[in-house]
């Protein structure tokens, strides 16, 4: 699997450290930056990782900032896309089993590094539950943007 990754400067650390995680584990991991603490903007980082999401040149995206809200508005701007905000691994399983969400979003202030991989771990090995009543919800969604 080809998971696309994206983060400002509040979240460079923990991006790093998911980075690392996932290709431990041997996911292929394309990295979208940012890749220096400077100040830079959240939307041009997210929205890179979103549209190889959304192109299917990856299979699955996480963006990062500080609270994870910027980023993750800015994933789901870019048609396609589906990106939770998570703060809990509960939450990771289940908006993957309801919502089929093709990324996430992590605050780098909000959950340690700790967490942050247990609910990477939660998101990436759930699949949808593939039940008729959640297609049709996300079919709603999706149909949103038309």
């Amino acid at each position: 699997m080809k998971i696309s990754i994206g983060c400002d400067h509040g979240a460079l650390a923990l991006k790093n450290k998911v980075v690392a995680h996932l290709e431990k584990l041997g996911y292929e991991v394309k990295d979208f930056g940012t890749y220096t603490a400077d100040s830079c903007d959240y939307p041009d980082f997210a929205a890179a990782a979103a549209r190889a999401v959304a192109s299917g040149e990856c299979d699955r995206g996480i963006v990062l900032c500080t609270t994870g809200i910027g980023v993750s508005i800015s994933a789901n701007k870019v048609k396609g896309v589906r990106c939770a905000l998570l703060s809990d691994p509960w939450s990771a399983k289940m908006t993957r089993l309801h919502n089929d969400t093709n990324m996430m979003a992590l605050g780098a202030g909000v959950v340690g590094e700790n967490l942050a991989l247990e609910i990477v771990d939660t998101w990436l090995g759930t699949e949808f539950s593939g039940e008729e009543r959640h297609q049709r919800r996300i079919d709603k969604v999706m149909s949103l943007e038309k």
